[in-house]
């Protein structure tokens, strides 16, 4: 394959990427002009391709290195790279996730100006955590509505109690007056949630605690990891600095991947959480149906387009054709998604990561 620019590697958006890889007891390389990740066996040395060009994210956990030339050639394609625990729990320094991002690529300032342009108003703020609060609902109803294996598990949206819970969380958002009742309500709607989903996984009993070793909390602790790095993703392409929070609080450093992790873990995370509880899943077999169901409901998609439109709301208000201008470089890299097709394609290797 010949040697593609950066711009080329750069050029499948990366709410289109298909692929986020969690590898753990392996080498990182660059090889060939390729990046590689090496597992060692007893009488010879495996090798497997990172298709670069269609990763969003690379997740690197216990037992694993890096090459200095394999990182130079992931930030040519703007892959995040993170380091966490054992498992892809990013527990690093206590509480938190340690991101290497891309230092020489371009990023638009539009998405930073307009979210600075309200954020510093505390009703504009608020607003914004509204529109986020609203999002999620739509959201939930929209992947329980499609999700025929959620609804064979007894997800259904359609349930009287489901839907009288949805329009009163919706009809109290409306009517908060600080972000605390928006948390408040937040916290009320899942607390119900965790416990529909636990009748109807026969979970009896369930009580939603972080240091718990069981399952469904376990899972949960894992999933919600899962969508904050989601989160990040989103921000980090956009530009956006983690600390912008709308509703989670604007003293705690990277509260903005909070916001905007939960625009999906209600509707994905958590009845995913129990089901596979349920089914005494292994961790990888939760982590690999909770990134399945990112992909068939377009969670990253989803992220992008409800973030993108609450910092343009300003231009927006001023001039509604400023969205179509905002999304050119958007659709020419779209144009150029199918050519790329080809070249992820040549870059698929054999063997599949740990996803």
């Amino acid at each position: 394959m010949e040697d593609l620019s950066p711009s080329d590697l750069k050029a499948i958006l990366h709410s289109k990427r298909a692929n986020l890889y969690y590898l753990e007891h392996c080498r990182v390389m660059q090889k060939d002009g390729r990046v590689l990740y090496l597992q060692e066996a007893k009488n010879e040395n495996h090798y497997w391709n990172i298709p670069i060009a269609n990763t969003t994210v690379l997740m690197l956990g216990s037992g694993t290195s890096i090459t200095h030339a394999a990182v130079r050639m992931l930030a040519r394609a703007g892959v995040l790279v993170g380091f966490c625990g054992g498992g892809g729990t990013p527990l690093y320094m206590g509480n938190e996730i340690e991101w290497m991002t891309p230092q020489g690529e371009y990023r638009p300032t539009q998405y930073l100006q307009g979210w600075c342009s309200f954020w510093f108003d505390d009703q504009q703020r608020l607003a914004a955590a509204k529109q986020l609060q609203q999002a999620r609902i739509r959201y939930l109803s929209q992947v329980w509505q499609k999700d025929t294996d959620l609804k064979a598990e007894g997800f259904d949206v359609n349930d009287a109690e489901i839907q009288k819970a949805l329009d009163l969380c919706s009809q109290r958002i409306e009517q908060a007056k600080n972000p605390a009742e928006l948390l408040l309500n937040e916290a009320q709607l899942t607390k119900m949630l965790y416990k529909y989903a636990a009748n109807h996984t026969k979970q009896s009993g369930f009580t939603r605690k972080h240091e718990e070793t069981d399952k469904a909390n376990a899972f949960l602790n894992h999933g919600n990891y899962l969508a904050y790095g989601l989160a990040a993703c989103t921000l980090w392409v956009l530009g956006i600095p983690h600390g912008f929070a709308v509703m989670h609080g604007k003293t705690r450093r990277g509260a903005l991947v909070f916001d905007v992790a939960d625009l999906i873990k209600d509707a994905i995370v958590l009845p995913w959480a129990f089901v596979c509880a349920k089914e005494n899943a292994t961790e990888q077999e939760f982590r690999q149906q909770c990134l399945q169901a990112f992909t068939n409901h377009k969670a990253l998609d989803f992220m992008f387009d409800q973030i993108k439109e609450i910092a343009l709301r300003g231009e927006l208000e001023q001039d509604p054709n400023v969205a179509a201008d905002a999304m050119i470089s958007d659709a020419t890299n779209d144009d150029r998604n199918d050519e790329m097709g080809d070249v992820a394609d040549d870059e698929t290797g054999e063997g599949d990561a740990t996803s």
